[in-house]
């Protein structure tokens, strides 16, 4: 199996799954051990964002105090950062990805796999659409989803949590399972890539109670609460949301 070149975009979130993956492919030789990792460029106390990742090893904006590895490469041209990339991680705001996908589709090897962080939906002419599925049209690329209750600095600072891959091709997601997890960062793969997607798009089920009334509502409860047994990435997101508000 030859090297699988990764590319991220960065973020908190995006930081923090860079940490993971940059020391997970000094370990793995199916993977290459360089990362890259897109920034969008900015300026912070007249220096660029990209130095001070590449040379302190620190995004001081996004996730200030905790180290990247140093195979993680910040690149703040798109294009440059997805060439030769055969595995994408998205992690960009739903709103954003449109654009990028636009951007890049012809420019990744066709071989290319894709997961999507990104929680949300998107809302068109053609009324909604899931992340996943746009980059798939778009890209005509595979694409999983990982999803679950995990803060950006908590999973950085390797306090353990779990999450959720879903993935229509059950190997796909087992490989990105192989690039992300860690002992602290527990993986389950699950093959219903657009469920677990939903789950974190919706956080909490109950949302579905303020759109019905009366025995319509009780119903949707209940079976919210009943889905709870099938993944972390419905239970969680409503115990972290009722942290959050606490």
């Amino acid at each position: 199996l030859c090297s699988r070149y990764v590319c991220l975009r960065e973020s908190g979130r995006g930081s923090a799954v860079a940490k993971i993956i940059g020391n997970n492919v000094k370990k793995l030789q199916k993977f290459a051990s360089t990362v890259k990792m897109w920034v969008f460029e900015e300026n912070i106390n007249g220096r660029k964002l990209t130095d001070i990742i590449n040379n302190e090893h620190e995004n001081v904006k996004y996730l200030p105090g905790y180290k990247l590895p140093d195979n993680v490469v910040a690149v703040p041209n798109l294009n440059e950062a997805v060439q030769d990339a055969d595995l994408l991680v998205f992690v960009i705001p739903h709103q954003f990805i449109h654009k990028v996908c636009d951007e890049i589709t012809g420019r990744v090897p066709k071989k290319a796999l894709g997961i999507t962080l990104i929680k949300g939906i998107d809302e068109g002419p053609e009324g909604l659409k899931l992340i996943s599925d746009i980059i798939r049209e778009k890209m005509g690329i595979d694409i999983s989803v990982l999803m679950g209750a995990n803060i950006a600095n908590e999973v950085a600072a390797e306090k353990f949590c779990e999450t959720t891959i879903g993935s229509k091709i059950l190997e796909n997601g087992l490989l990105f399972k192989e690039l992300l997890q860690t002992p602290n960062f527990r993986i389950t793969v699950v093959d219903d890539a657009d469920t677990v997607e939903l789950c974190g798009a919706l956080k909490v089920r109950f949302t579905g109670c303020g759109l019905c009334t009366d025995g319509t509502m009780i119903l949707v409860e209940k079976k919210g609460m009943f889905s709870f047994k099938e993944s972390t990435c419905s239970v969680s997101w409503l115990l972290d949301t009722c942290l959050f508000i606490s």
